[in-house]
């Protein structure tokens, strides 16, 4: 049996992420068996992104609904704390999520998204994003998160 680590470390070699990404320092936990997520940094945001697997894969081999709500839900507080300012050492757990799936996201496709900060108040980030996959628009969500206690700032290759 692979563990999450050795599962993260198969994954990324395969997804074969697009030039100009870099993988996501997560390798533990839920994202670690589930992922790896990409980052791209531009001029003003952090888009993030991933290739569907047979893994997220639902019977009609396209990206299942719990696979895009993770994305989702990692992609908003993510690009958040690049993108808001004074956010860049906060947990930003989820308070809600809500998600309408435009599309469908196939076997192979790269998927990626871009968030939008509507707005930080002095307890809460309220957040938007959009997703395409291969071009096409897959997903957009919305999205509420609670400005948690301090972390360690997220570390990407670009920022090295």
């Amino acid at each position: 049996m692979t563990n999450a680590v050795e599962s993260f470390e198969a994954a990324m070699q395969a997804a074969n992420a697009p030039p100009g990404w870099s993988v996501m320092p997560f390798h533990f936990g839920f994202v670690g068996v589930n992922g790896p997520l990409y980052v791209k940094r531009d001029e003003t945001d952090l888009l993030v992104g991933f290739r569907v697997e047979e893994r997220h894969c639902n019977p009609m081999k396209t990206a299942h609904g719990g696979m895009m709500s993770l994305f989702a839900d990692m992609l908003m507080p993510i690009a958040a704390r690049f993108q808001a300012e004074g956010m860049a050492d906060k947990f930003l757990p989820t308070i809600h999520l809500g998600i309408d799936f435009l599309g469908t996201a196939p076997l192979g496709a790269w998927v990626e998204g871009r968030t939008r900060v509507g707005k930080v108040t002095r307890k809460m980030v309220f957040a938007d994003c959009f997703a395409t996959a291969d071009g096409e628009p897959c997903l957009r969500a919305n999205g509420v998160f609670k400005i948690g206690p301090a972390v360690a700032p997220l570390k990407f290759v670009f920022d090295e």
